[in-house]
């Protein structure tokens, strides 16, 4: 399938100029594309994190500006993306004002086109990693490393418009109905204070194969 933008199926900056929590949880179900050598990756959006402001202990704007999280600060819909540990990038969507520190994490994604392509963009050329007989589960895009990896989102993508970029989009997609949304506990902030820890600001489908770990 060759690639393909469709400006009225697109999410605009309207979208992500919201309270964070409220953008997370509308996000369910949007489906994430990525073109990439002119060709169409994409998947739903399956599971999310939010994380909010200075006060927030597990957020990356907690200590101010940096040289590393300085798009974090920037409008609403422009895309931040990090190197976690040296090891993994992950991709974010910033949120709210500018100057206010407040983004979703995109931590799950349920493939449709291009699977093949993500496939081996999992598999990797010098790790040999064999793909699992059944990729119904995670394996493909359920982890914001591994999604990360299968779509090819890399910090050449950090502070990009997604509102306006060809390269990496939202659209519409359906939306996931709320009672099939579970809120739980984010993943992997032992560093953050204990109220922060127990915050219930992932947001997951119900029940879907795809998610990074069950609810």
């Amino acid at each position: 399938m060759s690639a393909e933008v469709r400006p009225d199926r697109r999410l605009g900056r309207d979208f992500f100029a919201r309270p964070t929590l409220e953008v997370a949880r509308d996000l369910l179900g949007r489906r994430l594309v990525r073109v990439h050598r002119a060709r169409r990756l994409s998947g739903r959006i399956v599971e999310v994190e939010a994380y909010v402001g200075a006060d927030d202990s597990a957020c990356h704007g907690r200590s101010g500006v940096t040289a590393r999280n300085r798009v974090l600060f920037g409008p609403a819909g422009v895309i931040y993306v990090y190197f976690s540990y040296c090891l993994h990038h992950l991709v974010n969507l910033v949120t709210e004002e500018e100057g206010f520190p407040a983004a979703v994490l995109i931590r799950a994604l349920e493939p449709e086109e291009g699977i093949p392509a993500m496939v081996r963009h999992r598999c990797g050329t010098g790790r040999q990693r064999r793909p699992p007989a059944n990729l119904n589960g995670p394996w493909v895009a359920g982890g914001p490393a591994r999604l990360c990896q299968a779509l090819q989102v890399d910090l050449r993508l950090n502070g990009a418009d997604i509102t306006a970029q060809e390269k990496i989009f939202i659209e519409k997609g359906v939306p996931v109905a709320p009672d099939a949304i579970q809120a739980t506990p984010r993943v992997g902030i032992d560093y953050a204070g204990p109220r922060d820890r127990k915050a219930l600001w992932r947001f997951v489908q119900r029940h879907h194969p795809c998610l990074s770990r069950r609810a």
